[in-house]
């Protein structure tokens, strides 16, 4: 499924007439500008699989916050918004075969961090709270309360609840079960699948930060599933050999200039990957 199928960027020129154009005070950064003019990157031509390919500091990740807040996606992580990041976007342009719809956002290594992060410390405060209910639970059961008035009418209850229930089974109905903890790579898979809706576009920053190679594989699946069965559309940068190889992807490859469209075989890291295969094959 299309929804954006092109996307435009302001060239080196546009950006000299812009620096003439604003008043000169001292600026420590004109951040986004002069990188992806660099880069001579001027449109991307988007397929149902779209990846950024290339090393930190190449650019992928800054396409990526251009475009979401060009078309206005949900996003849950703060980012990089620059003093000259709306001028820069204004700049820009898109076309779409269908505009994306209101589910659409962009998922970044740090909304996963993050959720992963609220998951322990909710768990963390469950624990400290039962921690109190234990403590609560003997006060109540062996305290010589007395109801005097309807404001005493929640501690009857309790004092009601502890003398008729064991300790676990009072602690475990006044308190919700902890959310169950899974590894890193387990959480960080469920976000994607929780958050991955059919019909949407999705704009996804390194995911395959915190899943091991098994993980990311069964997240190539899960991808390759939704954009073909479930009419989703995404927008990748990776430098994981197992999400470049996403069937029917385009590539483009960041850390050349001017960025080039490569097949996933033809890419530095995969190369590196197959000589280092190909040198110890003899050892599996």
């Amino acid at each position: 499924m299309l929804y954006l199928d092109n996307f435009t960027f302001p060239d080196h020129e546009q950006e000299v007439s812009f620096f003439m154009s604003i008043k000169r005070t001292c600026y420590t950064s004109y951040y986004p500008f002069q990188i992806l003019s660099q880069k001579e990157l001027r449109r991307l031509d988007c397929e149902p699989i779209t990846i950024l390919y290339g090393g930190n500091g190449s650019g992928k990740t800054t396409v990526l916050n251009i475009i979401a807040e060009k078309l206005k996606l949900k996003r849950e992580a703060a980012f990089n918004h620059s003093s000259f990041f709306e001028e820069y976007v204004s700049m820009c342009s898109a076309e779409f075969q269908e505009e994306p719809p209101k589910d659409s956002r962009i998922i970044t290594s740090d909304d996963v961090f993050d959720f992963m992060l609220n998951i322990r410390t909710l768990n963390e405060g469950i624990d400290t709270k039962r921690d109190v209910l234990f403590d609560e639970y003997l006060e109540s059961k062996y305290s010589e309360f007395t109801f005097q008035s309807l404001a005493d009418y929640d501690q009857l209850k309790r004092v009601n609840l502890a003398k008729s229930k064991s300790q676990s089974k009072f602690v475990k109905k006044l308190l919700m079960n902890n959310i169950r903890e899974r590894s890193n790579g387990e959480s960080a898979f469920m976000y994607f699948t929780d958050r991955i809706k059919e019909n949407a576009l999705y704009l996804l920053d390194e995911p395959e930060n915190s899943l091991s190679a098994k993980r990311q594989l069964e997240l190539v699946n899960f991808l390759e599933d939704s954009a073909r069965f479930f009419n989703c559309q995404f927008v990748i940068s990776t430098h994981s050999p197992f999400l470049l190889s996403l069937k029917g992807a385009k590539i483009y490859d960041m850390d050349e200039i001017p960025v080039t469209i490569k097949s996933w075989t033809k890419l530095e890291t995969i190369q590196v990957f197959y000589n280092f295969f190909k040198e110890h094959e003899k050892e599996f």
